[in-house]
């Protein structure tokens, strides 16, 4: 059984400073805590290099620019303290998990007055968001009651905490149906992704895959797009109906944490999996994609 988040040895960087572990404290009474109003990433080192880092910080600033928080570091200083922390806590393999937020100094839903803080941890037991027997046989998923909203209602450019309600609620009621994840549909009936991770499907080269218009465009996602295209086959961003889906031979989702984890099922729809499919592949290259590419 994995260890707690609050009670684990180590460091982790706070407000330009490296405390202990289990000294990495905020208040109960939190803005964020409160009312969702935070930003943040997730990220994979490989061999002790961030993959995509400045990729992924760019895409912090941006996150908190659009909910209105500023940020009060620069991008080199986040970069960089990533890198010491990773080296302090002698990692190589790891999920890094950047975090900004508005603290105490005022509640309430007004956030003139708020004061921002910035944190990064790191941890070592994320080999995986799938258990790897789940991810070499292909997850199982359920369409999920709960829909992405439509772009003039959610921040949907934003890594926000916030939004991720609605994937909390709908890996919840995945998992207590027997399900690995659940699809999620958008506010249109389109299918948008699993509750984590981007989605794709396969037939033949063709590569299908949901346009971002209303839920993030992940870096991973953006990578294996380029991944794929330079191998040759054909990427095509389209909405996609669920009763489409019986047209495809795989399925797959990808993230940092998922990376390219293949899928069995969606509901009554079986796809292929196994060594001889398209998307083992993918896993293969992607793998040593990240592992050669800082």
């Amino acid at each position: 059984m994995a260890k707690s988040f609050d009670n684990r040895d180590g460091w982790i960087w706070q407000d330009g400073e490296f405390i202990n572990w289990n000294e990495a404290k905020t208040h109960i009474i939190t803005q964020g805590l409160h009312y969702g109003s935070a930003v943040f990433e997730g990220e994979r080192s490989y061999n002790g290099n961030i993959f995509k880092s400045d990729q992924h910080t760019k895409r912090l600033f941006k996150s908190a620019e659009i909910i209105g928080i500023k940020i009060p570091f620069s991008e080199s200083e986040i970069n960089q303290s990533k890198f010491d922390l990773i080296k302090k806590m002698n990692f190589k393999e790891c999920y890094v998990r950047p975090i900004v937020w508005r603290g105490s100094s005022q509640m309430g839903l007004s956030t003139n007055n708020s004061n921002i803080h910035v944190a990064i941890a790191v941890w070592d037991d994320w080999a995986s968001y799938f258990k790897i027997e789940d991810r070499i046989a292909g997850l199982r998923l359920i369409t999920s009651p709960w829909k992405r909203p439509a772009p003039d209602t959610a921040p949907y450019e934003a890594k926000a905490s916030g939004p991720y309600i609605i994937c909390t609620l709908s890996k919840e009621y995945a998992e207590k149906k027997g399900y690995h994840d659940a699809l999620m549909l958008d506010y249109r009936g389109y299918i948008a992704e699993g509750t984590g991770a981007n989605i794709f499907f396969v037939k033949d080269k063709d590569i299908h895959t949901p346009i971002p218009d209303c839920f993030l465009n992940g870096i991973t996602r953006q990578t294996v797009i380029e991944m794929v295209k330079k191998q040759g086959f054909n990427l095509i961003e389209k909405y996609i109906k669920p009763d489409e889906i019986t047209n495809y031979d795989e399925a797959f989702l990808t993230g940092t944490a998922a990376e390219i984890t293949p899928i069995q099922s969606i509901d009554d729809v079986k796809f292929k999996t196994g060594h001889n499919c398209i998307t083992y592949k993918f896993m293969q290259d992607y793998s040593e994609l990240v592992n050669t590419v800082s």
